[in-house]
């Protein structure tokens, strides 16, 4: 939805009043007709150079209308909106800087509504949703992991969880089943089931000592960085994700947290003098 607020930008052009078949064209009333394109001149103190491109489209009676595209500063597109009437209605399309699509789907009235997909930088789908006209999900929804399998599969009723829920492991096996009603779910139905392959993995007792991942952090240090002694990392999520004491940046001794691609806590591994030495309960 943030992406949406930067298409709503009106065009800060000051053209002279033209002919109807050419660009940047305002009519006797003053209103915007036609084809128009926003440069990087008109948008002082950003990123874009004068002459680049930073959005184009078409106006009807001072009012976007039909497919508006905006550029990105290196100069790939950012986003593709359908609009009616100067608001965005229609198919949408939005891309992450590498060119790849980031989500698709149909707005309407400020909201998703029908399929709705989201994409990893790889083109991976991400998520795989389903809106109904209110923009609430609605149907089967997927979640994926970055490597294509399914992460988390099941229905949504009016936006809440219904029915079977099924969490998968990276490798496709069968993860857990959870029943929900209305959003809620029944601690009764819940079925949990361990990965032999994982566990077989993560008892391998020559894995090395981790290293400070480039997006951890400690809450009170800035900048490159070599850690020597206590510390508690945490991710861009503000997740701790490593706690105990570091030599040349590597975790000794403590414990490092693993989380799933949608931010859930799924081990949380013990490391002693430099080697792993097994995992600990998760606290419910």
């Amino acid at each position: 939805m943030l992406f949406f607020a930067g298409t709503l930008l009106n065009a800060q052009a000051q053209p002279i009043i033209k002919g109807k078949d050419t660009t940047n064209w305002v009519d006797a009333t003053g209103k915007k007709q036609g084809k128009w394109i926003v440069f990087g001149k008109e948008k002082e103190g950003d990123c874009y150079k004068p002459e680049q491109k930073v959005e184009e489209g078409k106006y009807r009676e001072n009012r976007k209308t039909d497919i508006w595209i905006m550029y990105y500063c290196n100069g790939q597109t950012k986003n593709k909106v359908t609009y009616t009437n100067g608001r965005p209605d229609g198919y949408a399309i939005m891309f992450h800087e590498n060119g790849k699509v980031q989500e698709e789907g149909t707005w309407k009235n400020n909201r998703w509504v029908g399929e709705m997909k989201q994409y990893y930088e790889n083109g991976e789908v991400q998520h795989q949703f389903k809106f109904n006209e209110g923009g609430k999900r609605d149907g089967q929804q997927t979640y994926k992991y970055e490597n294509g399998q399914v992460a988390v599969q099941g229905n949504f009723k009016e936006g809440k969880e219904s029915g079977t829920i099924k969490e998968f492991y990276e490798d496709g096996k069968l993860k857990a089943e959870k029943t929900y009603n209305n959003g809620n779910v029944d601690p009764g139905s819940i079925k949990n089931y361990e990965n032999k392959d994982k566990i077989a993995k993560k008892e391998d007792k020559s894995a090395p000592a981790p290293i400070v991942e480039k997006d951890e952090k400690p809450a009170d240090v800035k900048g490159p960085m070599v850690l020597n002694g206590k510390y508690i990392l945490y991710n861009k999520n503000k997740q701790v994700t490593k706690d105990g004491v570091f030599k040349d940046s590597r975790l000794m001794d403590g414990k490092a947290y693993i989380y799933n691609d949608n931010g859930i806590l799924e081990r949380i591994s013990v490391y002693k003098n430099g080697s792993y030495a097994g995992d600990t309960e998760i606290e419910k």
